[in-house]
């Protein structure tokens, strides 16, 4: 078990990271000791910022010597409170967001290195500033870091066509628990010694390594692009119409998400400068995007196989984008969802995933197990379609206090919500981690194989326990 930092570590770290990188001032630490969406708070014995990867394996190693507590966090932008320390003050909050240069851009090997404390929206710009694209984007662009977005193995809304993180990651820098520092940067396309520990870090949240910094893969930048919003009457239609474009448009599809009217109500009401884009309400949405090279006529090829669409009656309604300013309106509609369903009250929220054939078939039947057990709650579901991800989001009964409800059922509720999806085959954690949110459940519901498997690795390559203990696997 990790022990409590003794004076003397505290002094040697502040020693070693200077003013910049050592605090233990409370006010200064206050932001960075709750989670992105308030559930989580927590304490910590001082916040450490590292500069390089030097410093990062000296912390570690000094840590290591006393059995310390590390937590390694990046924009404190998780779901799940992977990068919240817990409330006894002994742990240290490890911090990269001061390593946040991008080492190298190269267009002609599509790579690019970038430190752990990069942010995701100014990667994108520098990736676009030599005519390349890093195609993994999310609504938390703005604060979530490459370290972070590595170690929970982030998804977001391009993974139908370019895959999670860990498929745009062709390497990786870390410091493992004993302070050695893991150099497996290099993009090898073949290497065959033995497990391999680049795609081990990545989802392992920061339990076996801290990343110091990623080699990453990038596209051309799209030069054409086609937006759709189209109104339709369910999910199984979603489904027959994902289908029937992705066999008519092949890999220029790239995404293809999901939404019901109320989530659209929700912005609406609460998100300002967003407006429908149809002229009727439907009962389900879908957002369609297609992505290509110069030479592309993407918008005819939309056209066409949406008008065929319509006239099969497949879909009610469509509006394409005419120029990049209504694809990016269209978009917002969609990234703003989370915004505005915090803002319409408190609720359970499910990061969860099913074969893409079964979610039109969890959709329907969730709601239906939920209201037998529990009357007259809620359920909000939409996410990205072509990957089968699924956000089940569980709102409180209208007529009762809903944080003392969630409260007193919230633990119940997702207990039948992730039973259903282990049952279809699906996952509890789509793409935002187990953190210590589902780190419970997962021990309660998942696999005993997969369980012990997990176990053993950390117990292998973190036999102290100290990095971000009480997180996935505990």
């Amino acid at each position: 078990m990790p022990h409590t930092p003794s004076p003397d570590l505290l002094k040697r770290l502040q020693k070693l990271l200077g003013p910049k990188g050592y605090t233990d001032d409370a006010d200064a630490m206050a932001p960075w000791l709750t989670d992105w969406r308030g559930k989580y708070h927590g304490r910590a014995a001082a916040m450490l910022s590292p500069a390089t990867t030097e410093e990062v394996a000296a912390v570690v190693r000094m840590c290591g010597e006393e059995g310390a507590a590390l937590v390694p966090q990046g924009g404190n932008s998780g779901m799940v409170g992977g990068a919240t320390p817990d409330a006894s003050g002994t742990q240290l909050l490890l911090s990269l967001r001061r390593m946040n240069r991008i080492r190298s851009i190269d267009p002609a090997a599509r790579l690019a290195v970038a430190e752990a404390g990069v942010i995701l929206e100014n990667f994108h710009h520098a990736a676009l500033d030599h005519g390349m694209r890093f195609p993994l984007t999310l609504g938390g662009k703005g604060s979530a870091t490459i370290g972070g977005l590595v170690s929970t193995n982030a998804g977001g809304t391009q993974v139908l066509r370019h895959g999670t993180m860990r498929a745009l990651v062709a390497g990786i820098e870390a410091v493992l628990p004993d302070g050695r520092i893991f150099d497996g940067l290099a993009p090898l396309k073949k290497d065959n010694r033995g497990y391999d520990l680049k795609h081990l870090l990545c989802g392992a949240e920061g339990t076996l390594g801290i990343v110091t910094a990623a080699c990453l893969r990038l596209v051309p930048a799209a030069t054409s692009r086609a937006t759709a919003w189209i109104g339709l009457a369910s999910p199984g239609e979603a489904l027959s119409l994902l289908r029937r474009l992705d066999a008519a448009l092949g890999r220029q599809l790239e995404g293809f998400e999901l939404i019901p009217h109320a989530c659209l109500d929700a912005v609406l009401r609460h998100i300002p400068q967003t407006r429908a884009p149809l002229a009727n309400d439907h009962p389900w949405y879908a957002l369609v995007e297609l992505a290509g090279d110069a030479g592309d006529d993407l918008e005819t090829a939309l056209q066409a196989a949406l008008a065929d669409a319509l006239d099969s009656a497949l879909i009610d309604d469509v509006v394409i984008a005419k120029n990049e300013a209504e694809s990016e309106a269209l978009w917002k509609l969609r990234d703003s969802i989370s915004e505005a369903e915090r803002a319409d009250g408190p609720a359970l929220q499910h990061d969860v995933s099913v074969p893409v054939d079964l979610m039109p078939r969890f959709i329907a039947e969730d709601p239906q197990r939920l209201s037998a057990a529990f009357p007259g709650v809620r359920t909000v579901s939409f996410g990205h379609l072509g990957d089968g991800n699924v956000h089940h989001h569980v709102q409180p009964p209208a007529d009762v206090d809903g944080k003392a409800w969630l409260d007193t059922h919230g633990e119940d509720v997702s207990r039948l919500v992730y039973a259903h999806v282990l049952e279809l085959g699906g996952s509890i954690s789509a793409e935002h981690g187990i953190g210590q949110m589902k780190r419970d459940l997962l021990a309660e519901l998942d696999s005993p194989a997969r369980l012990a498997a997990l176990r053993g690795v950390k117990a292998g390559l973190d036999p102290a326990g100290i990095f971000n203990p009480g997180k996935l696997i505990g």
